[in-house]
């Protein structure tokens, strides 16, 4: 079975549970919190290592999360890594916030830009994409600093990307002038 089929499926059970026990934003917190810490490769390597048990792991986890976690959270950290599951944790995490995102219909919006927006700018772009029907009814959006972008914006979201920059107009616009136009072809 794939990692995506195996993320999805726990992620979704974890989902449910939360929901139903009405502990959905407690769980969400914790995966967030979970999805940071498992972006450390050391972490990482804790989990996917087949030499450290999995009695070793549970008490790493304990000792990491027991306290700030909520006892549904801990509950199936512990059954994943009963399972055997443990190196799926990471991907487990990222495709519970992919859904719960879906659920809530939030678009999760990446902006660049040249410099640090004012906030009238960034909600200026943020009604512009409420009122687009590419995305869901709510946005969230993360903002990137990339000074080569000389001016302007990119967008990027669900795998579409729009690209307002001046060095994209730039480069644009140095591909048109290279092609010599009134240049006899043989």
């Amino acid at each position: 079975m794939s990692v995506t089929r195996i993320a999805s499926r726990y992620a979704k059970s974890l989902l449910d549970l939360a929901t139903e026990q009405g502990k959905v934003d407690k769980v969400l917190e914790d995966m967030k919190t979970f999805n940071e810490a498992a972006a450390q490769r050391d972490f990482e390597l804790v989990l996917k290592s087949p030499i450290i048990k999995s009695d070793k792991k549970q008490a790493i986890l304990k000792e990491i999360f027991g306290g700030q976690f909520d006892e549904l959270t801990m509950m199936f950290l512990d059954i994943i890594v009963r399972k055997g599951r443990e190196p799926y944790l990471a991907p487990i995490s990222k495709e519970f916030l992919a859904q719960y995102k879906a659920t809530q219909k939030v678009s999760s919006i990446r902006l660049t830009t040249a410099t640090e927006l004012d906030a009238a700018s960034l909600e200026t772009i943020k009604k512009q994409l409420l009122a687009s029907a590419a995305t869901d009814e709510n946005v969230e959006i993360e903002m990137v600093i990339n000074p080569d972008l000389i001016g302007g914006f990119v967008i990027e979201f669900d795998d579409k990307l729009y690209d307002a920059s001046v060095a994209h107009k730039l480069e644009l616009l140095r591909k048109e002038f290279s092609v010599n136009q009134f240049e006899k072809k043989m």
